[in-house]
């Protein structure tokens, strides 16, 4: 039914809902896990200043994506144990958008997400997170009440 499950994570503890879930499912359906999260992108200057105020020997792992590759592998690891087959994708932009191409790239048969979104004059600009995949989505999503 759901070979391939897509779900979005920032490493807050709503999103972590969402991955609980969606590990749950996926060990109980055989199916395939892609975990998403999205980054904005950083300024060279400010990866510049933290290279230097790390030792030699790991300058070269400060990147734009360390933090979120960083997420990623915390949020895999417990998926992984438990005998999951696991993807992870770091992508910078929109997480919305990163999640849908994901779900495109993957050929997912299922999204899922947390309800929590975006609040305030952010969210009336953008559009929640959930709201643009439910409306966008190339398969079946499904949100997760986590508040």
């Amino acid at each position: 039914m759901y070979t391939t499950i897509v779900v979005g994570t920032d490493g807050s503890e709503t999103a972590g809902e969402a991955v609980r879930q969606a590990m749950a499912l996926a060990t109980a359906l055989g199916s395939r896990l892609e975990i998403v999260s999205a980054y904005e992108p950083v300024p060279r200057s400010r990866l510049k200043e933290e290279a230097q105020q790390a030792p030699r020997d790991v300058q070269w792992t400060i990147t734009p994506r360390e933090d979120v590759e960083a997420t990623l592998d915390e949020v895999a690891e417990p998926a992984r144990a438990a005998g999951l087959t696991v993807g992870t994708h770091a992508r910078q932009g929109d997480p919305a958008d990163a999640i849908l191409d994901v779900a495109e790239e993957t050929d997912a048969d299922l999204i899922v997400i947390g309800n929590k979104g975006m609040t305030g004059a952010r969210r009336f600009l953008l559009g929640s997170v959930p709201n643009k995949i439910s409306h966008h989505a190339p398969c079946s999503v499904l949100i997760i009440r986590t508040t």
